[in-house]
């Protein structure tokens, strides 16, 4: 392991990853990734994979069309021999009642603005695109044909294989014990195998970012949520698109291998970090299945797994330089959308640290936004 390093990014996800590729692209040398368990394997490895465009506010649209668009070519920009498995079936979203549909017109417009296209649908029509869909329980729905599934682990993998043919170095199996700093300034990070001497360090360590935060002094509005997603077996294609309610509460879609992929979100569940399954989620989400598409609540389930939700305030990502700590840098809290945004992240965060003019508009995702008051709220979310 390097004893000497440029800039040290604590997380081997997607956004870690994905800033890292991007700063190497842009010239940055002698930059170090430390991941303690191995490349993917944390909230990114555990996630719904789906990825979509029909948001509410204008930023988050903005940013996923960025990243869809990113993904749309990643095989061929990022280099990739193999496939990150892109499939974009589109997003059925689905409404259950008269208040949410007004919300689905007001995001349509939002969309209709930034260039997505997205549309209303009758029930009829929903039901042309998923048969199997109970459209007696519903108002209507809006979809996207462009929203889509992707692979984490090869998607995560061609970022990270892009990254170290540019010199990036990645060390796995590495604990962060602390962050040291002087006169302000960040000047070293202490691991499980050494300490690494450097100027810059990135935070971009999902549930654990709260915990690597405070090494510098820095309390993070964050806490870590369970999220738990259940497979089932799997059968021949039945269902294109993803379908989702945030009313409802819940998400499912069938992989391109056949199996169906299903979550929820529960403000019950604990934030001491845990990853353990629990029978709860199986038997609320066994019971939304069998109301809003029958047919799958047939399949057998192959199995469950949890996955941490790095919470903010407002369920929106912090981006942020810190003024506190020189050197200091948070890619942090995305609140179950990091995925989605990891394009994204990668740009503002590399533009960032390089001081250079930015691509995409994130002033509103300071980590200040809190003690302002100036919160950003989106309306869909799961």
């Amino acid at each position: 392991m390097r004893t000497n390093a440029d800039i040290v990014i604590i997380g081997g996800g997607i956004s870690g990853c994905a800033a890292a590729y991007n700063l190497a692209k842009k010239g940055m040398k002698n930059i170090v990734v430390l991941e303690k368990r191995f490349i993917c394997g944390g909230s990114t490895g555990a996630c719904g994979a789906g990825v979509r465009m029909q948001w509410g506010t204008e930023m988050n649209c903005r940013f996923s069309k960025y990243s869809i668009e990113f993904y749309e070519n990643a095989n061929e920009m990022l280099g990739y021999a193999d496939d990150i498995e892109f499939k974009q079936s589109g997003y059925l979203l689905i409404a259950d009642t008269d208040r949410e549909i007004e919300q689905f017109k007001k995001n349509v417009e939002v969309q209709h603005a930034c260039g997505i296209p997205s549309r209303m649908v009758t029930l009829d029509e929903a039901k042309a695109i998923v048969p199997h869909l109970n459209t007696s329980i519903l108002k209507g729905a809006a979809f996207c044909e462009k929203d889509g599934f992707l692979n984490p682990f090869k998607t995560t993998d061609a970022f990270y294989r892009a990254a170290k043919r540019l010199g990036v170095e990645f060390e796995t199996g590495v604990e962060v014990t602390g962050i040291t700093t002087e006169g302000g300034r960040i000047t070293g990070v202490n691991t499980t195998k050494g300490r690494i001497n450097t100027p810059m360090v990135l935070n971009a360590a999902g549930g654990y970012s709260r915990e690597i935060a405070e090494m510098v002094g820095i309390e993070l509005p964050v806490y870590k949520e369970r999220h738990q997603i259940l497979v089932t077996e799997p059968v021949e294609p039945m269902q294109g698109p993803m379908v989702m309610s945030f009313g409802l509460n819940l998400y499912v879609q069938q992989s391109p291998h056949g199996s169906f992929i299903m979550g929820r979100g529960d403000a019950g569940e604990p934030r001491d970090g845990r990853v353990t399954s629990g029978w709860h989620f199986l038997e609320e989400m066994s019971k939304t299945i069998v109301n809003v598409l029958p047919p799958i609540a047939k399949l057998r389930i192959v199995r469950q797994w949890a996955g941490l939700y790095n919470m903010t305030p407002d369920r929106q990502p912090i981006y942020e330089k810190s003024d506190e700590v020189e050197g200091f840098f948070m890619a942090v809290g995305f609140s179950g959308h990091g995925f989605m945004f990891g394009p994204v992240t990668g740009t503002v965060m590399s533009e960032m640290i390089l001081g250079e003019p930015p691509t995409m508009d994130a002033a509103k995702l300071s980590l200040k936004r809190f003690e302002r008051g100036e919160m950003v709220f989106e309306p869909s979310v799961v």
